[in-house]
């Protein structure tokens, strides 16, 4: 497996929960590819760390879709299908649009100096080519207004759908496929539309803002399947 040898060592306390965020994070950068074997021997030894957190941080993630596991078989990074895609992002946009439409009577300055600066940080990441860093801080700006929502089941059932499209979103936005350019204006809008206080506005653009990208990843998956046919 292509693990980076100077992965950070690992104190016993709490291994499990960093060994679970630093695989989720080598199968969300791609560092882990769809469909490769994970050894939980190689990865303890990256990791520093016995097997057992290893072994524990792989069930996490089968139950998050992030890997597959087979009794009597390898444990493998789960493949990056195209009809998951729409299985995903409409329920999430219109989750999320739903919370754009909470959050616009709720949102306070304060909200909205965050929401501003988060997107601003956000560019400079795409900018930099800091996919990882863009990533986080697209989910500290959905983040934000979903707080500002303060509905609870919102928030569990986003938080849900949000982890499994998290690998989407890298994987694409590091390939050129979505547009990146696109997210930050509508990121713009959303804030102008939530401070004043336009709900229809603000869920409208929301749900482009999820459903823009789901349109072009799947339009590149529809178009690497062809390529592939063809070459067989």
């Amino acid at each position: 497996m292509p693990i980076p040898k100077d992965a950070p060592k690992m104190e016993r306390i709490s291994a499990k929960q960093r060994a679970l965020e630093q695989i989720q994070r080598w199968i969300i950068e791609g560092t882990l590819r769809p469909g490769e074997k994970i050894l939980d021997c190689e990865m303890a030894e990256a990791l520093g760390v016995s097997r057992t957190p290893v072994r524990e941080a792989l069930q996490i993630l089968e139950m998050q879709g992030f890997v597959e596991m087979h009794p009597g078989s390898a444990t493998r990074v789960t493949p990056i299908r195209r009809e998951d895609v729409y299985k995903i992002y409409p329920p999430l946009a219109a989750l999320e649009a739903t919370a754009a439409e909470l959050a616009a009577d709720r949102v306070t300055e304060e909200d909205i100096r965050s929401l501003r600066l988060t997107n601003e940080k956000f560019a400079d990441a795409l900018g930099k080519k800091s996919f990882y860093e863009a990533l986080i801080l697209d989910e500290q700006f959905h983040q934000t207004i979903l707080e500002a929502a303060d509905n609870p089941y919102l928030t569990s059932f986003i938080t849900t759908l949000q982890m499994h499209v998290r690998r989407f979103k890298y994987v694409f936005i590091r390939r050129a496929v979505v547009s990146p350019g696109r997210s930050i204006e509508e990121h713009a809008m959303i804030i102008d539309a939530l401070e004043s206080r336009d709900k229809e506005k603000a869920a409208r653009v929301m749900k482009q803002n999820w459903l823009r990208p789901m349109r072009e990843i799947a339009d590149r998956l529809q178009r690497e399947e062809g390529e592939g046919q063809e070459g067989e």
